[in-house]
């Protein structure tokens, strides 16, 4: 009688968890507009990775090292405009995060994993 109990529980957290990783990629969407929705989103992702698991912990270290490494891009890219390289690095950035977003968001969708949540490229 208690697993009966226990597997809505369940359920409801995964649940719970596929929801919070939608947010977090809808909030980096909503960063290239303001960046504070993505500082939030990484907060979430951090906060959440630490309970989650299987689909949901592939998300949520992909959305984690998707700023990160989006940071390093952003910042090398912007002190590298002085010399016109850098508007190269901020359009690959743009481009590389706008994919990550939508992948992320799409297998998430089908409830699939990153394959690769550490690449630096897109999973």
């Amino acid at each position: 009688m208690t697993n009966s109990a226990e597997r809505p529980i369940q359920e409801s957290r995964t649940g719970n968890d596929r929801g919070y990783a939608f947010v977090v990629y809808a909030l980096y969407a909503l960063g290239f507009f303001t960046v504070i929705t993505t500082v939030i989103g990484l907060i979430i992702a951090h906060v959440k990775a630490s309970t989650a698991s299987g689909v949901w912990l592939s998300h949520f270290q992909f959305q984690i090292r998707t700023f990160w490494i989006g940071l390093v891009y952003f910042v090398a890219g912007f002190a590298l405009l002085y010399f016109y390289i850098g508007f190269l690095i901020v359009l690959w950035w743009t481009i590389w995060a706008l994919v990550r977003i939508i992948k992320g968001a799409i297998l998430l969708h089908d409830e699939r994993p990153i394959a690769k949540p550490t690449s630096w490229l897109f999973g």
